[in-house]
């Protein structure tokens, strides 16, 4: 390489640690073995060749590394103690020696190398910064537009990057388009083939709807009201317990808004998909009372250790309290923790009926004996 050029490359390497933040000697050390591998297959080398970049010129330095010995067996990879001190006054037996050498024409392969590994190094650069910027971004709602949407899963294009969604991820309800801009959440960033960012993204999760109740309802996202649990059949319904500190605060009127345009927009975001809030309680009874809305309870039995709660409810409220295929006892189930088994108050006088009296025949069993 000439000494313009070589003076071009430190420029380009120090502008790569300006802009890029590569490290300057990481980079010179790098390209040091770039140029090391294309000196020896260009020149059929043997294993013993060293280069040099000089960090402030640029100058390449190339070096045939040879052991001092009394007798050379090999004169590739040996040199005579005599011959050593010639080079190094100091020389001693088993020493390794340097020795310069430029080959002809190893300047133009040296800037080709150079170029390609240079080249190689700014992709890798912005490979990890947007790995590092998406990765920063997990757990957070990304807006895209839909690339492709066949074979199950869909690609959605975020800018800089792909949000791939597989079918789990997909509300069943929903049917992506071609060109369609939808939000969906982070879940995770990985490097796939030849480091390239891979996002997956996802829209039937749990946290797409904590997500977007912080992004719509600014006392969540200022802290003042929490969202405690979220339990989702996505497409179809979920419920969100939502909590706060503040008694002046409602956190269940302040979540669904006047005339209820909060929750709408989130219901909107999500195709309709129905969202039942519900006040957290620390109180086990009383939440999942809450949790069973919108029937009423009432009464309740729960046993602490076991988290296990029987549930009676009026008789004509018993579908409502289990919900269609069981989906308002199973979401209630999923947000509270806890085991709950629901009875019509009919169904419960029954119950109580037969257990008395099987008692009582256990009873006249034991007078008989």
């Amino acid at each position: 390489m000439k000494s313009n050029e070589n003076k071009e490359l430190i420029m380009a390497i120090e502008e790569l640690e300006k802009e890029r933040g590569i490290d300057k000697n990481y980079l010179l050390e790098s390209l040091e073995v770039a140029l090391t591998s294309a000196y020896k297959k260009n020149f059929d080398s043997a294993d013993n060749v060293k280069i040099e970049m000089d960090p402030e010129t640029g100058e390449i330095h190339i070096y045939a590394q040879k052991e001092v010995v009394e007798k050379v067996e090999d004169d590739k990879l040996q040199i005579s103690l005599e011959d050593a001190k010639k080079i190094e006054k100091k020389a001693e037996l088993g020493d390794i020696i340097n020795i310069e050498t430029q080959p002809k024409n190893f300047g133009r392969i040296a800037a080709g190398a150079a170029k390609q590994h240079i080249i190689q190094k700014v992709r890798e650069a912005e490979r990890n910064l947007i790995f590092n910027e998406y990765n920063d971004r997990k757990g957070e709602i990304v807006t895209g537009i839909v690339q492709k949407a066949d074979k199950g899963t869909v690609i959605i294009d975020l800018g800089k990057l792909e949000g791939i969604m597989p079918l789990k991820e997909q509300i069943p309800t929903e049917h992506y388009k071609v060109n369609d801009k939808i939000k969906a959440y982070v879940l995770s960033v990985e490097k796939g083939i030849k480091g390239i960012p891979q996002v997956l993204v996802t829209r039937s999760h749990p946290d797409v709807i904590k997500k977007l109740f912080e992004l719509e309802i600014p006392e969540i996202y200022e802290g003042l009201i929490e969202v405690k649990a979220v339990s989702r059949d996505p497409g179809y319904r979920s419920k969100v317990a939502v909590y706060s500190k503040n008694p002046d605060i409602d956190p269940v009127g302040s979540c669904v808004g006047s005339k209820g345009i909060r929750i709408q927009n989130i219901i909107n975001e999500m195709n309709g998909e129905k969202i039942d809030v519900i006040e957290w309680n620390e109180d086990p009874a009383t939440f999942i009372c809450s949790a069973l809305l919108p029937s009423h309870v009432m009464a309740i039995d729960i046993k602490e250790d076991e988290k296990f709660a029987q549930v009676i409810v009026p008789d004509e409220e018993l579908s409502l309290a289990i919900g269609k295929g069981g989906q308002n006892a199973r979401l209630a189930v999923r947000l509270t923790n806890w085991k709950i088994d629901i009875k019509s108050e009919t169904q419960y006088r029954e119950l109580m009926a037969y257990e008395e009296s099987k008692k009582e025949e256990k009873n006249q069993e034991g007078n008989e004996e």
